[in-house]
């Protein structure tokens, strides 16, 4: 994951919180992490349950979001 090229979320906000940021091009994989702890773990989903879990979040009406 070193040479993982990271994207970070385009719902973060201006200060810098709440923010997780993902790799897009990895076969089969999304590694997610939070961008305040680039050097802690990342969460590894399948890509179809990141891809359902996206969706599900951007057909929810949820505050902040």
């Amino acid at each position: 994951m070193s040479t993982a090229v990271w994207r970070k979320s385009s719902y973060t906000n201006g200060d810098g919180g709440d923010c997780v940021e993902v790799v897009d091009d990895l076969p089969g994989i999304v590694p997610v992490r939070d961008s305040k702890d680039p050097h802690g773990p990342a969460i590894i989903f399948p890509a179809p349950a990141w891809s359902t879990f996206v969706i599900a979040v951007k057909d929810t009406d949820l505050p902040g979001v």
